[in-house]
C-alpha cells in the first residue's frame, strides 16, 4: 500500500471460556459509537500527501477520540456536519483516488446539494478537500448525481488529462445534464458555456448520467436514468448524444444510479458478461429500496439480460445509490475480474430521523471488491471487504471448537474496541440441531441488534427492533433484512461482520450474501453475545478482531 508502514503479525490470543451462562435471547441489531462533532471543512492541496495507515499497537488507537458523538463511525466516511447523500465514482489521478458525495451544508433549513470531494491512497484512510461543484453557480440549480472521467485523449477540446463531470442539474423540477471541467485535478470544477448540454425531453425523471468509455466502439458510452427506463447513449466527445437504446422495468419503482460494465466470469477472459446496475425499490420482490443488476450482453447499442429476474447485490435496508469501478494500475484482465464497490448507507424510508445530531444523511459503506461468480443459477455478483480494512486489524481473541445449547450459552470474548471485525464459522450441532444461531452486537441498557442464521430456511438475517431508535423509527426501519445462503457440507455458514458506531455489513459464505443496515446502540453498549434457538449450535471458529479508527483527515476553515 505505497509507503504505508506495513503492519506487523497480530498476537493470537486464546479468549479462556468459563461455564455456560443462559442469558441469550434473540432480538434486533445495535450498533453505538461516539459520533465527532468536527466542524472544520475545507479542501487540501493537491500536493499534500495523504495520510499513511496507522500501525495498529496502543489500545488509544482502537477507541474514538472522547469529543467525538455518539454515532460517529471509526472505519466509514462520513462529513465533518451538515447533510450527505450519493456516492459519486471514485477515480484515480495523480497517486490518489478521488471521490466526490452529494452534500448539503444548509441542511435542514434549505435544499439542493452540491459535490463533496475527499481524496484517499487505499480506500479506507480519507481527507476533506472540500466542495468541488457548488450548487446555484450558473443558473441551472443544484448539483445531483453524474460521474466523472478523465479525458485522457482531449476528445472534449478541454486538454488531455481534464477532469470531466457530466452531471444532472435540476430548476424548478426541471432535470438537464451538464458538464463541469476540471483543469486542476479533480479540485475545482467548472460549468462549461454550451450547458446544459442535454436539455430535458418532457420527462419528470431524466437523471444520473453514468459515463464510461467503451473501447469496442472508440467512443463514450452513458446510462440514464428515465423513469422506469434505463437509457443508452454514446458520444464521441462528451457533449454531443444520441440515443441509442433503453431497458425498460415496471417492477422497481423510479430507476436512479444506473451502471453499466463489463466482468469475466470466474476471471476467465474468455467468458465476458455485462453487468446493468441501478437503484431500485424492490417492494414488489420483497425488498426494500437497494441495489438491483443483471448480467448479460451488450452489443454497442443495446442490453440483453440473460434473466429478466433482478438480482441483488446486497439485501440490506442501507445500501443504496451504488458505485462501482475498476483500478487503472491493473491489468485488463485483473480490471475485468474485480471491481471496487460503494454504496450510500441509508435509506430514503427514514433518511431525515436518524438520531444523529453533528451530521445527517447516514454514512458511506465501506468499500468492497466484487467478482462475478458462476454460482449455477446465471453469473452472480459476489462482494468481498477491500482489503485495506486489514491494515487497520489489531490482535484477534480467538476461540473454536465450542457448542452452544439452547439452554446455555457460551460466554463470548467482549470487544476492546469501537469497531471490530467479526470471522465465525457455526453450524447446527449433529446430535441437537438448532434451528436458528444468534449473536446481539452492541448490546446494553436493554438494546442491542441481530445478526442470525436460520439453518431451516437457508438464511442469514439482520434486526434491528431493538436497538435504541427503533422505537422512534418508521415501519420499515424494523423490518428484518434476509438473504439467502447456501450451507456446508457439514451445515457451516461463515460470516465476515463489520461493526462499527452506527451500522452493521454482514458478509456471508465468501459474499454470496451480503446485508448492510445502519443501527443504533445505546452510547457506550458494546456487548456481545449469542443464542442457540431450539437445538444446539456449533461454533468451528470464532475471531473477534478490533478496528484501529480511521480518522477522517478535517482540512481547516481557510484551506484549499
Amino acid at each position: 500500500m505505497g509507503d504505508t508502514p506495513a503492519t506487523p503479525a497480530p498476537r493470537v490470543r486464546r479468549a479462556r471460556w468459563r461455564h455456560p451462562v443462559a442469558w441469550l435471547l434473540g432480538g434486533g441489531l445495535v450498533v453505538v459509537l461516539l459520533l465527532a462533532s468536527l466542524t472544520v471543512v475545507g479542501g487540501g492541496s493537491p500536493d499534500e500527501p495523504l495520510p499513511a495507515a496507522p500501525q495498529p499497537g496502543a489500545q488509544a488507537e482502537f477507541t474514538r477520540p472522547a469529543e467525538w458523538s455518539p454515532y460517529r463511525p471509526a472505519v466509514h466516511l462520513t462529513p465533518a456536519e451538515h447533510w450527505m447523500n450519493d456516492p459519486q465514482r471514485p477515480f484515480w489521478l495523480d497517486g490518489k483516488w478521488h471521490y466526490y458525495y452529494l452534500y448539503n451544508a444548509d441542511h435542514p433549513r434549505g435544499n439542493g446539494t452540491e459535490w463533496y470531494h475527499a481524496t484517499s491512497s487505499d480506500l479506507v484512510h480519507w481527507r476533506d478537500e472540500g466542495v468541488a461543484i457548488e450548487k446555484y453557480e450558473n443558473g441551472l440549480g443544484d448539483i445531483l448525481t453524474g460521474s466523472a472521467v478523465v479525458d485522457v485523449d482531449d476528445t472534449a477540446g478541454f486538454g488531455a488529462g481534464a477532469v470531466i463531470a457530466m452531471v444532472t442539474q435540476q430548476d424548478d423540477g426541471v432535470q438537464r445534464q451538464s458538464l463541469f471541467v476540471s483543469t486542476d485535478g479533480g479540485y475545482r470544477f467548472e460549468p462549461i458555456d454550451g450547458n446544459p448540454i442535454m436539455e430535458n425531453p418532457g420527462e419528470e425523471h431524466w437523471r444520473d448520467p453514468k459515463v464510461v468509455w467503451d473501447d469496442a466502439t472508440g467512443q463514450w458510452l452513458m446510462v440514464l436514468a428515465e423513469g422506469h427506463k434505463l437509457g443508452f447513449y454514446r458520444s464521441p466527445d462528451l457533449t454531443d448524444w444520441t440515443y441509442v437504446s433503453g431497458y425498460e422495468r415496471d417492477d422497481l419503482g423510479v430507476l436512479e444510479c444506473p451502471d453499466l460494465f463489463p466482468m469475466s466470469v470466474d476471471g476467465d477472459p474468455d467468458r465476458i458478461r455485462w453487468v446493468l446496475l441501478a437503484g431500485v425499490n424492490g417492494a414488489e420482490h420483497g425488498m426494500t429500496t437497494g441495489t438491483a443488476y443483471w448480467t448479460g450482453e451488450w452489443n454497442g447499442t443495446s442490453f440483453t439480460p440473460d434473466s429478466d429476474e433482478p438480482k441483488w447485490l446486497d439485501r440490506g435496508a442501507d445500501f443504496y445509490a451504488t458505485v462501482t469501478w475498476d483500478d487503472p494500475r491493473a491489468s485488463e484482465a485483473d480490471r475485468l475480474a474485480s471491481r471496487y464497490a460503494l454504496g450510500w448507507m441509508n435509506n430514503w424510508a427514514y433518511a431525515g430521523d436518524l438520531p444523529t445530531d453533528d451530521w445527517h444523511g447516514g454514512a458511506d459503506s465501506i468499500v468492497r471488491e466484487i467478482r462475478l461468480v458462476d454460482g449455477g443459477a446465471g453469473p452472480t455478483l459476489r462482494s468481498s471487504v477491500v482489503d485495506g480494512i486489514g491494515d487497520l486489524e489489531g490482535p484477534a481473541d480467538v476461540v473454536h471448537d465450542v457448542t452452544v445449547t439452547d439452554a446455555a450459552g457460551a460466554v463470548l470474548p467482549q470487544p476492546r474496541s469501537d469497531a471490530y471485525r467479526l470471522r465465525v464459522t457455526l453450524a447446527p450441532d449433529a446430535a441437537d440441531p438448532a434451528r436458528e444461531a444468534r449473536f446481539r452486537i452492541r448490546e446494553g441498557d436493554g438494546a442491542f441488534a441481530t445478526i442470525g442464521v436460520d439453518f431451516e430456511a437457508g438464511v442469514v438475517f439482520v434486526a434491528r427492533d431493538a436497538d435504541a431508535a427503533a422505537s422512534a423509527m418508521p415501519d420499515a426501519y424494523r423490518e428484518v433484512r434476509t438473504a439467502p445462503v447456501t450451507s456446508g457440507e457439514r451445515g457451516e455458514v461463515v460470516l465476515d461482520v463489520i461493526v462499527d458506531a452506527s451500522s452493521v455489513e454482514v458478509f456471508a459464505n465468501d459474499g454470496e450474501a451480503v446485508i448492510s443496515n445502519l443501527v443504533f446502540g445505546a452510547p457506550d453498549a458494546n456487548g456481545l453475545s449469542i443464542e442457540s434457538v431450539d437445538g444446539a449450535t456449533r461454533i468451528d471458529a470464532f475471531e473477534l478482531v478490533p478496528l484501529a479508527v480511521a480518522a477522517i483527515e478535517r482540512i481547516p476553515s481557510g484551506g484549499r
